[in-house]
């Protein structure tokens, strides 16, 4: 017990002898400063009458407050006073307070006399240096806002008079009352919290809309207010930022919803957007392939690609630098696969388009079809070693499954990139076979044979990417263009701008600031900054605050772009992945029950009444089950073939009703072709994709 303080003995008042001042402890005597202090903490030594220095101090700080040698009594005070800020709102500090004091009192505390008196004073004294549209413009806005005073001198003799009998001394009311007559009338203060065309009027204006008066009196206050922009004021000079965008903005905005279209096109200089998704089975190379392609655009600079390959080298994986060009996080480079969609930009010559790396892994399946409903064309990576795309084609494979996804979900054009090709010697009869065994699946997946492509790549390498290869094993056979040029040459789909605003939310995170910040692609209609938008299936109404398009802000956004929304007015727990931002005018259905006309894929087990699902639908992924069997259709001509029946097996066409366990916002195939696709999976495989041809309530 040597090592602990002796307790037994220990006085414990000695600690405490500096605490004996009531209302205080030893934390306030070192945390709060004197000054904190005195502002904070009571004292009875300073209740006494109050002190009269800093009421003179702020008299003189304030240029706006004459002393008055007048006995008036407070109306008559407030009066002038109003009279008074009207008067230095036109004229400034050029003009003595006592020549505008003598004016007011002379003119009857009519503000537009009392100007036309001391004018008339200075045209014939001195020379004026404002012009004479100036000042007919400020006397008639004055005049205009002559209406509202009677009610506002009234409130403010009121005030006056409950403040002066709250003070003991008689010597202060002469200063108290002009005070606060003053900070009633400024208007600063008052223009806080609504919208006015400019804030340089003196406040009368927005204390008469504020407190909700005639809609006369509201009405020639506004006009009052827009008349004078041009008016200048003691605060014009610290007011001008603030009002100066608010006209700007609104005029922007009525342009651009006429001009929509000619922006679009004056936009990214004159490039149309292009999205694009790159698929293809797991180790195809996809990763590399891209990343490699960034890197010769100049997306990625040469000390970040040798920092990656030093430490891909240190990770015993060199050839997987250019893959970590998409696949940034740890576990994806950890693993050596991509886990999901990695998002950049790069620009061709003639359009700029929008990378989507999907993975190939099945377990992905789900992000990789999230990342195919936001395309429009599709690159699809084909390993061409031996063995590798066998593996890859045929049954579990999923280059399959990739392809038909795609088509089901509205790509139509497709680039086939033969990659490795240089780990089989660049020889054409691989090439060929690989050519005639695809060429045939494409065309029974609904793939024109004019729109799919075929080029011989090597990711690794870089061949044939960016510039057409001068491998001579390569050019002896074959000269058409290289992955870029194929990229470029693919044409750029109609959008849908004229149609009711629509975005997928595909994420959803906390940004620094007010609000929050979803992401998504804009399906249809466009955005601008200041809208009000409508989310469903929540049913909860917000405001875009901000637009960003690949880390640029932006004041509007349209149709096919990804863009991030910095939303405020909404909660962020009721936002969720898959909730559809819409038009409040024109809002998206919620449902839980709707019918579907579906295809079936090569399916082990029919499908019955009850039948458990997992809808994929955008970038929703929602259970459901099939409830009904309504019909089975000839696969071209549409006709119903038989009504009600049992059971459905693979490669039929049947119009089924779906149920969700939870509401989800859904389009019909015919008002919007993006929004109307699905998806149905079961167990880890693709059964079925679908259209949306009814909505039940």
């Amino acid at each position: 017990m040597s090592r602990h303080r002796n307790v037994r003995g220990y006085n414990y008042d000695e600690d405490f002898d500096d605490d004996d001042v009531y209302g205080q402890s030893v934390d306030d005597d070192c945390c709060i400063s004197p000054a904190t202090a005195n502002q904070f903490i009571y004292s009875r030594q300073d209740r006494q009458a109050p002190k009269e220095e800093p009421l003179e101090e702020d008299e003189e700080d304030v240029p706006m407050s004459p002393t008055i040698s007048h006995s008036l009594d407070p109306l008559d005070q407030a009066k002038l006073y109003s009279c008074l800020d009207h008067m230095r709102t036109v004229l400034g500090d050029t003009v003595p307070d006592s020549v505008l004091t003598e004016a007011a009192i002379r003119c009857g505390f009519d503000p537009q006399k009392a100007l036309d008196a001391v004018l008339s004073e200075d045209a014939k004294t001195a020379p004026v240096t404002r012009s004479t549209g100036e000042d007919a413009a400020s006397v008639a806005g004055v005049s205009q806002e002559k209406a509202p005073l009677p009610q506002r001198t009234k409130q403010e003799a009121m005030a006056e008079k409950a403040k002066s009998r709250d003070v003991a001394h008689n010597k202060l009311d002469s200063e108290v009352v002009p005070k606060v007559a003053r900070m009633t009338v400024s208007g600063k203060k008052q223009t806080m919290g609504f919208d006015v065309p400019s804030t340089a009027e003196n406040g009368v204006v927005a204390a008469s809309v504020r407190r909700g008066g005639s809609p006369e009196n509201a009405t020639a206050a506004s006009e009052a207010a827009s008349k004078r922009p041009g008016t200048p004021s003691k605060g014009s000079n610290g007011d001008e930022p603030s009002t100066v965008p608010t006209p700007g903005r609104s005029a922007g905005k009525a342009r651009q919803t006429i001009d929509i279209k000619a922006e679009l096109e004056k936009r990214q200089g004159g490039k149309p957007l292009l999205n694009l998704v790159v698929i293809g089975h797991v180790d195809a190379g996809k990763s590399t392939l891209m990343g490699h392609l960034l890197y010769l655009l100049g997306n990625v600079n040469k000390r970040t690609m040798h920092k990656y390959e030093q430490e891909s080298k240190k990770a015993g994986k060199a050839s997987f630098a250019y893959a970590w060009v998409l696949d940034e996080t740890g576990e994806e480079r950890d693993r050596g696969v991509t886990m999901d969609v990695g998002m950049t930009k790069f620009e061709t010559n003639s359009k700029v388009v929008t990378l989507m790396d999907a993975p190939g892994h099945k377990d992905f399946i789900p992000n990789m079809i999230t990342g195919a409903a936001q395309a429009d064309v599709a690159v699809l990576v084909v390993d061409a070693s031996r063995g590798e795309f066998e593996a890859g084609f045929e049954a579990g494979g999923q280059t399959r499954e990739h392809a038909l996804l795609v088509r089901s979900l509205g790509v139509t054009q497709l680039a086939v990139a033969v990659n490795k090709m240089d780990q089989v010697n660049w020889q054409q009869e691989r090439f060929r076979e690989i050519i005639s065994k695809l060429g045939h699946f494409l065309k029974q997946a609904g793939f024109k044979e004019s729109d799919v492509f075929y080029i011989p790549t090597s990711g690794l390498s870089g061949e044939n990417l960016v510039t057409r290869s001068s491998v001579s094993q390569l050019t002896c056979w074959y000269s058409g263009p290289s992955l870029l040029e194929q990229i470029d040459a693919f044409k750029a789909p109609q959008r849908s701008v004229d149609k009711p605003f629509r975005l997928c939310v595909s994420d959803v995170f906390k940004d620094q600031g007010s609000g929050f910040c979803v992401t998504g692609k804009i399906e249809a209609g466009y955005i601008q900054t200041g809208e009000r938008i409508l989310a469903m299936p929540p049913n909860e109404t917000c405001t875009v605050k901000g637009i960003t398009l690949h880390d640029e802000a932006l004041d509007w956004a349209a149709a096919g772009d990804h863009v991030s929304l910095t939303v405020t007015g909404m909660d962020i727990i009721k936002i969720n992945v898959g909730c559809v931002f819409c038009d409040p005018k024109e809002p998206i259905r919620a449902c839980t029950r709707f019918r579907a006309r579906i295809l079936l894929f090569n399916i082990e087990v029919p499908i019955t009444q009850g039948f458990p699902v997992l809808l994929h639908y955008q970038t929703v992924s929602e259970p459901a089950t099939i409830r009904k069997l309504v019909s089975v259709l000839h696969k071209s001509s549409g006709e119903v073939l038989k009504k009600k029946p049992k059971c459905l097996s693979k490669g039929m066409n049947a119009i089924v009703e779906i149920q969700t366990q939870r509401p989800v916002s859904l389009e019909l195939y015919k008002d919007y072709k993006e929004l109307g696709r699905f998806m149905l999976r079961y167990v880890g495989s693709t059964i079925a994709a679908g259209v949306v041809t009814e909505i039940k309530k």
